[in-house]
């Protein structure tokens, strides 16, 4: 069922939710960390051996490899505004295209619930991409080493892979970065999954933010399956943001 939030707090509640998700690394902004670091072609470790600024070294070069041959993609999104106790307050499904080197447009295809958190919140997430997709950022949120340096947690079996888990550490407190977890593939050094939350609170009113993204393999590419954020705000209780993808066609084929 649908519900809406009442009129005087839910532009409070959306601008926050838009807040926390600027901390979410996106797709676009790992591709924008390809360059590798001095040395990522130096003899490298085994895996086994490897430190995290060596993990970090490889991930940052095959997403560059990746990256070159990434020409085209379309996905369909599912964007949702829910409490934590599944009272869906918006819905927004798009279909969004990628064109290398840096251009995506967004189609939505349904809609429902609260037009304010189809506008403040969506429809701004889209409007950012589109811009940093451009390299019109206002801010550098990539993962990359001027952000973040790695730390070896060890290694991890799931799903039928192997990976190596790492902490990210921000290099300053901010909140466009976040402090977490981040599982490598050992096999495509592509990142799988992060768990973490802001590097800096983004607001008195939040007591807690967490967040997953979660990636998926499809041919040779390491792509977004869903993201979900929580944030406990104070007075008004938990809202969950999440958006699904699926239905990936990348460079003209469908998996």
């Amino acid at each position: 069922m649908t519900s809406r939030l009442a009129p005087a707090p839910r532009l409070f509640v959306v601008s926050i939710l838009l807040g926390v998700m600027a901390a979410v690394p996106s797709a676009i902004e790992l591709a924008a960390a390809r360059e590798p670091p001095d040395g990522a072609s130096a003899p490298r470790s085994s895996p086994e051996e490897m430190s995290g600024d060596q993990l970090f070294s490889e991930l940052l070069e095959h997403n560059h490899s990746r990256e070159e041959r990434l020409l085209r993609y379309a996905v369909v999104r599912t964007y949702m505004v829910k409490s934590d106790k599944d009272t869906v307050y918006a819905t927004t499904v798009v279909r969004m295209q990628y064109q290398a080197p840096g251009a995506k447009q967004f189609a939505t295809v349904s809609e429902e619930g609260s037009g304010v958190i189809r506008s403040v919140v969506f429809r701004r997430l889209m409007e950012s991409e589109v811009e940093a997709a451009k390299g019109r950022g206002h801010r550098d949120s990539s993962i990359s080493p001027d952000n973040y340096t790695f730390r070896s947690l060890g290694e991890e079996d799931g799903g039928g892979r192997h990976y190596f888990v790492v902490k990210a550490v921000p290099k300053r407190k901010d909140k466009f970065l976040f402090e977490g977890k981040v599982w490598i593939d050992a096999q495509d050094f592509a990142v799988a999954k992060i768990v973490g939350r802001p590097a800096k609170n983004p607001s008195f009113w939040i007591k807690q933010v967490d967040f997953v993204r979660q990636y998926q393999k499809i041919g040779e590419f390491w792509l977004p399956l869903q993201d979900e954020s929580v944030s406990d705000v104070r007075i008004f209780g938990k809202r969950v943001l999440t958006i699904d993808h699926r239905s990936y066609v990348v460079n003209g084929a469908t998996p």
